[in-house]
């Protein structure tokens, strides 16, 4: 008989790590990380994952600083004697550059899943940032499967947001502005931008004035200098529409982008908890749980 699932939390905070466990009804797995003095990686784990399919829990916003670890936590849990060692990944790293702009550069989002591939025996993530990379599989050599946040934001919105309709700020968003407007059943548009640099975009607009009487909700998959919602939040106000709702699956938040953000006055700001931040009100854990279990059987 196969034992239970083991969930392990690495490297983030026990939040999301608790509601996958729980919707798994799978056990919780304590692993003891520390830094020795020399910055190295301790790893040690307190509950025995033999024979165990081991998932592991792991936040990869600023992976430089968390890979290392999380492979030595995956290497350890297999010499232990796991069944299966797994990563849920809910922010899939290193996914812009996926092509190769000047020569002799490195297409890091295929090498990051190469390294990634090599740790674990599988992985679930949440809407990556596919831009022209088809699908996971050109990045990832292993099972995996692809959770959609979709349908909780559509239904946060249905429950906090009066008479809304999705604004994609570029095109990179349209997928899901699109996927999220018809589960709230609301319109959306798509509005272009053009990027002269990382701080530095212009944002072309449709004309809005037929939406007036909507609430406009700012949806993307990534938040993280925050330039172009700031600039959208401008032209909508600068419209004569109500107060905008922002809505962002992955709140990355580079430096002060949080501050700039709320400066730029949104009706209200809020994140799903692929990455942990305060601006978090849409929980993953249940659609993430489902695709584990898809992997897991």
């Amino acid at each position: 008989m196969v034992s239970r699932p083991m969930v392990v939390s690495a490297l983030r905070s026990d939040a999301l790590a608790d509601g996958v466990r729980a919707a798994l009804d799978a056990d919780a797995g304590r692993v003891a990380l520390r830094r020795f003095p020399d910055d190295e990686t301790y790893v040690r784990f307190e509950d025995d994952p033999a024979g165990r399919d081991v998932v592991v829990v792991s936040d990869l916003h600023h992976p430089d600083a968390k890979t290392v670890a999380l492979a030595l936590l995956c290497a350890a849990a297999r010499d232990l004697g796991a069944r299966r060692v797994g990563l849920v990944a809910p922010y899939m790293p290193y996914m812009r550059q996926d092509a190769r702009f000047k020569p002799l550069e490195g297409v890091t989002s295929r090498y990051y899943g190469r390294l990634l591939s090599g740790a674990v025996d599988w992985l679930v993530t949440v809407d990556p940032h596919l831009h022209r990379h088809a699908s996971m599989s050109e990045v990832l050599t292993i099972p995996h499967r692809v959770a959609s946040a979709a349908a909780e934001v559509a239904a946060w919105v249905k429950a906090h947001v009066p008479d809304p309709f999705l604004v994609g700020p570029d095109a990179e968003s349209a997928q899901w502005a699109e996927r999220i407007a018809g589960l709230a059943g609301a319109p959306h548009v798509v509005l272009e931008k053009t990027r002269r640099g990382d701080r530095d975009v212009e944002i072309t607009v449709p004309d809005l004035e037929r939406w007036r009487a909507r609430t406009p909700v700012l949806v993307d998959d990534i938040v993280s200098t925050g330039t172009t919602l700031i600039e959208t939040l401008g032209h909508a106000r600068r419209a004569g529409l109500r107060p905008a709702v922002v809505v962002v699956i992955h709140a990355l938040f580079s430096g002060d982008a949080w501050q700039r953000l709320e400066a730029a006055r949104p009706a209200r700001l809020v994140t799903c908890n692929a990455v942990p931040h305060l601006t978090n009100a849409i929980d993953l854990s249940g659609t993430i749980a489902a695709a584990v279990r898809e992997v897991l059987d």
